[in-house]
């Protein structure tokens, strides 16, 4: 992280400091178990936990500053050093912006470039989070955030990460309403902007799609004029965002008229052509960038034709900050799934193969992972196991039905659906015409775990795909797992305790 001292955090944050004023972290963390020597602790309320009651724990393992909206006090009965503010999570989000503000300035004297990156969209900023990073990172030191920390504590962590010496910091933003994007762009000021795609993900919490339509484009509304938006134009409310940004706008597409389509507001496209997917599932396509070169093939390591759209957007942040089209395609070609339970492949010795896609899920992604199931399961018995959708607000039934629909019409040999929240999916499979043996309904996690222990067979297909909060991708890691490895009961706590663990 830039060097702050306790004084100029205060300063920054519009704090209150107890404590030397010379202090200096060296890192920040919001996980009392993740402090370190040297860290800066941020206490921040949670839903389920308090990050106050874990002060003494972090100064335990080293922290020697924490930022808290109220004094703690240690066993000596004084205040552990502390820049006491109103709120820790906006204060993280100043001491955010001031860093890139520093780091900008620092670079810029050394006649150093540094470009910042936002990714947004409804489904696959991870994916192509981890593929922009891998591209980038041959060509300079780059930051880029763990997993998924996408939001208003997660963006200033991944900002902490970054020091004078980073060349690219890459940013992924998520929203769960119309203003979230805004403020986090407004923290890192991106120079390059990048849209996937405006689903259905968290309709009920946005009030519906337009207005996740209306939070994605803030970030093209945040990019300066010598910025370039990067937009999806096989996304019809993406595509329509262009006059939202006074930026360049680059559009890429695996459709190969949209060069035609694009309109004047689009000044290039990168473009996918003769988009193939291979017998392991894997999307080949020959990649069209820009730059007036001969197209370049991409043979990509991911699993799913779905990840055309976010190879191609990686592909086109890259062009658009400066690096060669074959060095694009050399790392696309060279890259699995970076991060965890994004159609993530294990095949037990038994040869039963295991697709862990439950890290999220919206209609479109079920979709989506459903028909790269029954693409890989020809010849193969193939098993969907489904959970709930979350956040659908009043398209949550239709929509859990309209994948139960789908499972059946794809003909895949058995489907379990997990939990009281996905029933109307189960129920609509058995309307379409799929019951006894075929279809399975269970309320927990554990009873999911016995039936797939006592039917599952050498050979099988199977995928596990469920929004966060149901867990589901717990449940597919025990599958994967050798039989005897976890007994019965774990799970639940296994998955609660994972979920608790960004609280404290």
């Amino acid at each position: 992280m830039i060097a702050l001292t306790a004084a100029e955090i205060a300063d920054i944050t519009h704090g209150r400091l107890t404590g030397d004023s010379d202090i200096a972290p060296v890192s920040v963390v919001t996980d009392s178990r993740e402090a370190t020597a040297g860290s800066l602790y941020v206490a921040k309320p949670g839903e389920h936990a308090d990050g106050h009651d874990y002060i003494g724990a972090a100064f335990s393992r080293g922290a020697v500053l924490t930022l808290s909206e109220r004094e703690v006090l240690g066993e000596d009965g004084q205040p552990y050093p502390a820049v006491v503010v109103d709120d820790a999570v906006a204060a993280m989000g100043a001491l955010a912006a001031e860093s890139v503000r520093r780091i900008r300035a620092i670079r810029a004297q050394r006649g150093e470039d540094f470009t910042v990156i936002g990714i947004t969209g409804s489904a696959g900023k991870t994916t192509t989070k981890d593929l922009l990073a891998g591209i980038l990172s041959r060509a300079g030191s780059t930051v880029a955030p763990q997993g998924s920390y996408n939001g208003e504590v997660g963006v200033p962590l991944t900002v902490f990460e970054a020091t004078a010496d980073t060349r690219y910091l890459v940013i992924e933003m998520g929203a769960t309403g119309v203003g979230h994007i805004s403020y986090l762009a407004g923290m890192v000021r991106p120079e390059i902007g990048v849209v996937l795609g405006v689903g259905t993900a968290h309709a009920g919490e946005f009030g519906g799609v337009d207005n996740i339509a209306k939070a994605k484009g803030e970030l093209l509304e945040a990019l300066p004029a010598s910025g370039t938006a990067i937009i999806n134009l096989d996304d019809s409310r993406v595509a329509a965002m262009r006059p939202r940004t006074t930026a360049k706008v680059l559009g890429f597409s695996a459709d190969p008229s949209a060069d035609a389509d694009a309109g004047a507001a689009v000044q290039a496209t990168v473009q996918a052509r003769n988009v193939t997917v291979n017998a392991g599932g894997h999307p080949c396509f020959d990649l069209v960038l820009p730059d007036g070169g001969p197209a370049v093939p991409v043979a990509s390591r991911l699993i799913g034709a779905h990840h055309v759209t976010n190879l191609l957007a990686a592909a086109a942040a890259a062009s658009a900050a400066g690096i060669p089209a074959s060095d694009i395609a050399e790392s696309l070609s060279g890259q699995a799934a970076a991060s965890r339970w994004r159609m993530e492949r294990t095949e037990r010795a038994d040869g039963v193969t295991i697709i862990n896609d439950a890290y999220n899920a919206n209609p479109e992604s079920m979709r989506a992972a459903l028909r790269t199931l029954a693409d890989l399961g020809q010849g193969r018995r193939t098993w969907a196991v489904l959970g709930a959708m979350l956040e659908l607000g009043e398209d949550s039934i239709r929509e859990h039905t309209a994948v139960g629909t789908q499972v059946v019409r794809l003909n895949i040999s058995r489907l379990v659906v997990v939990g009281r929240p996905a029933r109307s999916l189960y129920i609509s499979a058995i309307q379409e015409g799929s019951w006894g043996d075929e279809c399975s309904f269970t309320e927990t996690l554990d009873e999911a775990y016995e039936l797939l222990q006592a039917e599952l067979q050498p050979g099988d297909l199977v995928l596990f795909k469920s929004s966060n909060g149901v867990g589901l991708r717990h449940l597919g890691d025990r599958i994967a797992l050798p039989p005897q490895a976890k007994a019965t009961g774990e799970l639940a706590a296994e998955a609660a305790a994972t979920e608790g663990k960004e609280l404290l």
